[in-house]
């Protein structure tokens, strides 16, 4: 085996013999929030709609979803889900625990979403503010066709009511864990995206997970430079045609 993977995979192993972090120099760790300064804030609800499915039938009507009526979200299921896939928990002792496990509790991953028929929001590119529990608005604009083409060309990017896309700030984990923090990141991305579709289910919405994309077109629609934050991962949401 001499490919890019099976090199991660090996290089990234704990060992009784060394601490598994790789031997890369520590860096000084990223803020544990990212936030838009001067951007248009949109504050959300983090209770259900509707009265929720209980956590067993979500897990047996759970399905990968890409066909999707043209009926638009409301903000309230767009702050549920953003809130069940990553949102705050509980605070003890100053500190903000989240929905989703993470390494360390360091919370690497971003979530962006972009906005494609969600009732009284403008369709473009929004962040989830998650500390706040708002959306910073970072651009106005249809961007459907854009989001699809760098999701490989799947059209259900376009016609979901949202898509939420995952980024990771590498740091705030490898500043701990060296390079086996990789592993962890990408861990941290697959819990929050289990805990959005169940979520969705939970809404009566479906949801599909998205790893098929050109990580560049992604962050540049993003605006993120690729190197110290990159997309992961996205799901789209929308309602079940």
């Amino acid at each position: 085996m001499s490919g890019v993977g099976d090199a991660f995979q090996q290089g990234t192993k704990c060992r009784l013999d060394r601490t598994g972090d790789g031997g890369q120099e520590r860096v000084k760790r990223p803020e544990r929030y990212k936030t838009y300064p001067g951007s248009t804030r949109i504050a959300l609800s983090s209770s259900p709609p509707e009265p929720l499915m209980t956590l067993d039938q979500a897990l047996t009507e759970r399905r990968s979803v890409r066909s999707f009526r043209p009926e638009p979200l409301s903000v309230r299921q767009l702050g549920y889900l953003l809130w069940a896939a990553t949102g705050v928990q509980r605070k003890e002792h100053r500190f903000e625990s989240r929905t989703a496990p993470s390494a360390g509790g360091l919370y690497p991953i971003e979530t962006y979403v972009v906005v494609n028929n969600v009732q009284d929001l403008e369709p473009g590119l929004y962040h989830y503010w998650i500390r706040a529990h708002e959306l910073e608005r970072l651009r106005a604009g249809d961007l459907r066709q854009a989001i699809a083409a760098a999701a490989l060309g799947q059209s259900m990017c376009a016609a979901a009511a949202a898509v939420f896309v995952w980024t990771a700030i590498f740091a705030r984990t490898t500043s701990k864990y060296g390079q086996r923090a990789y592993r962890y990141i990408y861990l941290d991305a697959g819990h929050i995206a289990e805990n959005l579709a169940l979520a969705a289910v939970s809404l009566g919405l479906g949801s599909c997970q998205v790893a098929a994309l050109f990580d560049d077109e992604v962050n540049k629609i993003l605006e993120v430079d690729g190197v110290e934050e990159s997309v992961l991962y996205m799901s789209v949401v929308g309602v079940p045609a």
